[in-house]
């Protein structure tokens, strides 16, 4: 049976999704989707562009679920919908989002890197005076960083993000020339009982792989992780649930007999 459970969604309650909560519900069904969990942004102290208010990267949370439970209740025969949230994650906001993440009923949390150094790598200025290792070599330092000080998430998000953004984005890019940091990382999520996503959104953006890249799915596996989400990063309904069948291949592929809902901060497993 096909993946029919989408762990890793926006909307307007986003600052980078305009679509209606409902549109994306909507889109879910059309789609023959069992399970959708909202994952919006919540980043602190995110770098703001001039003219922009460090509040444009927090979540609402009142507004949010308050629609969220009226959705949950008009499409429960329809589809079972679940609470859930993107923290971005930086060491000096760890006290923050712990309080966070306890004040909340949420299902899922998913921990992010988009800021490193103080700098987003989306931006160019990110990788100037340096060269695009150095600059990945750091963005992947930031995450271990984040893995050792902060615990209450369930998996780690695109855990090679920075690649969508450097100058060759990921033509030159191997785990293995990675290997050390990232083996690092590995063992800290896996220690921790933590888990990781297939975030499909990478071949959208027009990478040569998802995120992470498979060397890094299949040494996770070595290392004893099992807990394996699949995600679209969908932020509109044309892109739920996109290149799930590739996800799927591609973990089987690596050894998972199995992937991850979550429910109450509970893992489930299902078999592909």
């Amino acid at each position: 049976m096909p993946i029919q459970t989408d762990f890793h969604l926006h909307s307007s309650f986003s600052s980078d999704s305009s679509t209606p909560m409902e549109a994306m519900i909507r889109g879910g069904i059309e789609l023959g989707l069992t399970h959708m969990c909202f994952t919006e942004h919540h980043d602190p102290d995110n770098p703001v562009s001039p003219g922009e208010t460090p509040e444009k990267y927090l979540l609402n949370m009142d507004s949010y679920l308050y629609d969220f439970l009226r959705y949950q209740e008009r499409y429960q025969d329809r589809i079972t919908l679940l609470l859930g949230v993107e923290l971005g994650l930086q060491k000096q906001t760890t006290e923050e989002n712990l309080a966070f993440a306890k004040n909340w009923p949420f299902d899922f949390i998913i921990g992010s890197s988009h800021v490193a150094e103080g700098q987003d790598p989306c931006f160019p200025s990110f990788y100037e005076g340096r060269s695009e290792k150095e600059a990945y070599c750091s963005y992947f330092s930031s995450v271990l960083e984040n893995c050792r000080v902060f615990s209450d998430f369930d998996v780690y998000g695109h855990l090679d993000y920075v690649v969508r953004y450097g100058p060759n984005r990921d033509r030159n890019y191997r785990y293995e020339d990675y290997r050390d940091v990232f083996d690092e990382i590995l063992r800290t999520l896996v220690a921790k009982g933590k888990g990781i996503e297939v975030n499909t959104s990478g071949v959208r953006e027009g990478l040569r792989e998802l995120h992470p890249a498979t060397g890094i799915l299949l040494r996770y596996r070595e290392l004893g992780g099992e807990i394996l989400t699949i995600g679209s990063d969908a932020h509109t309904p044309r892109d739920l649930a996109a290149a799930f069948s590739q996800a799927e291949t591609i973990a089987k592929d690596c050894g998972f007999r199995y992937y991850t809902i979550f429910e109450k901060r509970t893992p489930k497993f299902l078999k592909f």
